[in-house]
């Protein structure tokens, strides 16, 4: 959406490094053996049952990246490319579970996942144990930690693309020209996509990943198991709850997606007005903290002398003796304080717009896009689609109204031309399921610009019973430590216990 430990450049992404250098392990999946839960269409029908997992040694990490737990097991299992056609083509998932410490005390099965869209999701359990953005020793004790590379990503067969297109692409069009180079480049991207990885770059949908999340809890022998989704993994846990409600026993989205499948306006404005807030919020903390760089002044008023000067071609990228004879555009100072006071120490943030208020000192610039494996996800799971250049003009005039003190939140204004032109189309959502689901809980952070308050409300009012937790902080993905303890509390919890 893809990489620190803190907070990504794409809804959702922390990875720990290690995915894509780890190679598949050797493990199959054994024959069918009689008792083994089964796998459910989202009608309820019965589909076939995959056979029991087959565990066995996982990959080891190449030099630096350390080597994952030796508690964790590792394998591959098979499932329709098309869930649509059960009896056709299959492909690999890779599958990695950390056993629990305490069986005596075991509840089931944790499953997750970790956003992106288009995220490893392995690491999950390969790290269950990493002290940062892993589980605590309780949680690891009483469950079997399951994580996955989504299909198409990472060891699940990863999705190939000509990535020299992506170079070309305009990323802030100015005119109708560029927009419509934008649509042409983005449809050869994705034809790419699909010549170079074929018909499974065409089913990389949240649908798809949710039926082969049923298929991953049939293949361990569990009847129902208990998911936690982290950004772009709560629209997964949402689709899962939509198809399989009977087979959850708790569901919790940390950093919820908008379930609403927004349009290209209402999701950029949701985002933009959540860094407009931010901006504000590092305002009033500039205001009253000594330490800040601009201390005594106006924050707010500060960047919009940024805004007009960049207008006016007369903002320059600062250097250590003075402003250098770099231009800095709007979009990039846009782009830049999406980053700034989403992801980065108020300190630190307020440094670096000092040091372009003055011209001396040193800024941090974001580089604006999108990774391939998100469009290849988010393309197929919402309607972005903006008809013209005149459309997407009259948005963002509409959008900077909403957020003025920063135009736009541009992690958001990247996923949504990401997928201008995509040639493979949105899928619609799936029919809901009856059944009875679980108490559900949602958390986000109060000032979240990857994944907007707004969105989070949506997201618990599409459950007949879940509670919404808030933590009044400015980042993304509450379930790590470092200030967000309360929320890994809270999660725990219901976890263990879920309550309606």
């Amino acid at each position: 959406m893809n990489t620190s430990t803190r907070v990504s450049s794409i809804p959702g992404r922390r990875w720990r490094g290690l995915s894509v250098l780890l190679a598949l392990s050797s493990s199959t999946v054994a024959l069918a053996v009689p008792g083994s839960a089964i796998a459910q269409q989202s009608n309820g029908a019965a589909a076939t049952s995959p056979p029991p997992i087959r565990w066995g040694a996982c990959p080891k990490g190449e030099p630096p990246h350390p080597a994952p737990n030796p508690n964790v097991q590792c394998a591959t299992i098979k499932v329709p490319l098309d869930w649509s056609k059960p009896g056709g083509t299959k492909i690999g998932l890779f599958v990695a579970r950390h056993r629990a410490t305490d069986p005596a005390r075991r509840i089931g099965v944790l499953m997750s996942n970790p956003g992106g869209p288009g995220a490893p999701g392995a690491d999950d359990a390969l790290f269950a144990d990493d002290p940062y953005s892993g589980y605590s020793a309780a949680m690891r004790q009483r469950f079997d930690m399951v994580g996955f590379d989504p299909r198409g990503i990472g060891r699940s067969q990863g999705a190939r693309c000509d990535e020299t297109i992506v170079e070309k692409i305009p990323t802030r069009p100015r005119n109708a020209a560029e927009f419509e180079r934008l649509r042409t480049l983005n449809a050869k991207l994705a034809d790419s996509c699909l010549k170079r990885t074929g018909p499974l770059a065409a089913h990389m949908d949240g649908e798809s990943v949710a039926r082969d999340m049923d298929a991953i809890r049939a293949a361990l022998g569990e009847r129902k198991i208990s998911f936690i989704g982290h950004s772009y993994g709560t629209f997964l846990g949402e689709r899962y709850a939509r198809l399989f409600p009977n087979n959850l026993r708790a569901l919790a989205l940390d950093s919820a997606m908008d379930p609403a499948r927004p349009n290209a306006e209402r999701y950029l404005t949701d985002g933009s007005a959540t860094v407009n807030s931010a901006l504000k919020r590092l305002a009033a903390w500039c205001e009253k903290d000594v330490t800040c760089a601009l201390k005594g002044k106006d924050l707010t008023a500060v960047t919009a002398t940024l805004f007009a000067r960049a207008d006016a071609g007369t903002l320059r990228d600062p250097g250590p003796k003075g402003p250098t004879r770099t231009k800095v555009s709007a979009d990039q100072l846009a782009d830049f304080l999406t980053s700034a006071v989403g992801e980065t120490a108020p300190d630190t943030a307020a440094e670096q717009l000092a040091a372009l208020h003055t011209g001396k000192g040193e800024v941090r610039w974001s580089s604006p896009g999108v990774s391939l494996e998100s469009r290849l996800v988010l393309c197929r799971d919402y309607d972005f689609r903006i008809r013209d250049h005149a459309h997407y003009s009259a948005i963002r005039k509409r959008v900077a109204k909403a957020a003025p003190h920063v135009r736009y939140n541009a992690q958001a204004l990247d996923l949504v031309l990401g997928c201008q032109g995509w040639t493979m189309p949105p899928k619609p959502p799936p029919a809901r399921a009856k059944g009875n689901l679980p108490p559900v809980l949602v958390v986000n952070a109060t000032h979240d610009i990857a994944t907007p308050l707004p969105g989070a409300r949506r997201m618990a009012g599409a459950f007949p019973k879940a509670t919404l937790f808030t933590m009044d902080v400015v980042g993304h993905w509450l379930y790590r430590k470092g200030g967000t303890e309360e929320a890994i509390r809270v999660i725990n919890s219901h976890l263990t216990r879920p309550k309606g």
